[in-house]
């Protein structure tokens, strides 16, 4: 929606999206790839997912993606609305960047890439995907590790959490090693 250059779902196409980012694309992939250790077979459900092919972007998808932080307007028809299109995307955007760098995160401890080439590795895919989510700066990879720090962060590092200790530990780490990499970028 970023790129359309207004805020109207009947203007969105994936396809025109990709068609000059296939290069960022494929960069962020092979970067997923390398710092989550995933083979072929993990990486091709990506493709299977169909996210990367033209789909209709509809207002139930983004409200979805946003997690419904928005609320669910009343008439319904009203999530169509650009100002409203607007917010879903900013907010998802927000959600899935932070969701995102969890998930990477997680995944370079469950194979274990050592926290200091793994927070580099992550902090450049966190920078590609920042780009494409939106070019104007509004979204950055130091934005994305703060939000993760006070939204994913606590919980798993509280007392009572279900992590393992080891699990609490990696996270600390890649906690201080992605703020040294952030914060000399």
């Amino acid at each position: 929606m970023n790129f359309t250059g207004t805020w109207k779902l009947a203007d969105v196409s994936v396809d025109d999206f990709l068609a000059g980012r296939r290069q960022e694309l494929g960069r962020l992939l092979d970067g997923i790839q390398e710092v989550c250790r995933f083979g072929a077979p993990g990486m091709a459900i990506a493709d299977e997912l169909g996210y990367l092919r033209e789909h209709e972007v509809t207002p139930e998808f983004l409200l979805l993606w946003s997690a419904g932080l928005t609320g669910v307007p009343e008439p319904l028809e009203e999530l169509a609305e650009p100002r409203v299109v607007r917010r879903m995307c900013r907010m998802g955007a927000d959600l899935q960047l932070t969701r995102f760098l969890q998930d990477l995160i997680t995944a370079a401890i469950c194979a274990e890439v050592e926290e200091r080439a793994g927070a580099a590795h992550i902090a450049e895919i966190l920078g590609i995907a920042s780009e494409l989510v939106d070019s104007s700066g509004r979204n950055s990879p130091e934005m994305a590790f703060r939000m993760w720090r006070v939204a994913q962060l606590p919980d798993l590092l509280r007392p009572d959490s279900p992590a393992p200790q080891w699990g609490r530990a990696a996270f600390r780490a890649y906690d201080l090693e992605l703020e040294k990499v952030l914060a000399s970028a």
